[in-house]
């Protein structure tokens, strides 16, 4: 399967709660650390959910 790597761009602070568990839930610690998720429907959605506060590369 193919991997992504997120980084997260903006701050969660001052978002929603479920955008901050979804953020938690993707492994992301700290702005502008990259995480490697493996591509899944299920990473797709959350993916979704806070595409305003990541950005996503296939590798």
């Amino acid at each position: 399967m193919a991997k992504l790597k997120i980084t997260q761009i903006k701050s969660a602070i001052d978002r929603p709660l479920r955008q901050k568990r979804t953020i938690v839930a993707l492994g992301i610690r700290k702005l502008n650390v990259p995480v490697v998720q493996e591509d899944s429907v299920q990473i797709q959605g959350m993916l979704t959910k806070v595409k305003h506060l990541v950005t996503i590369e296939k590798i």
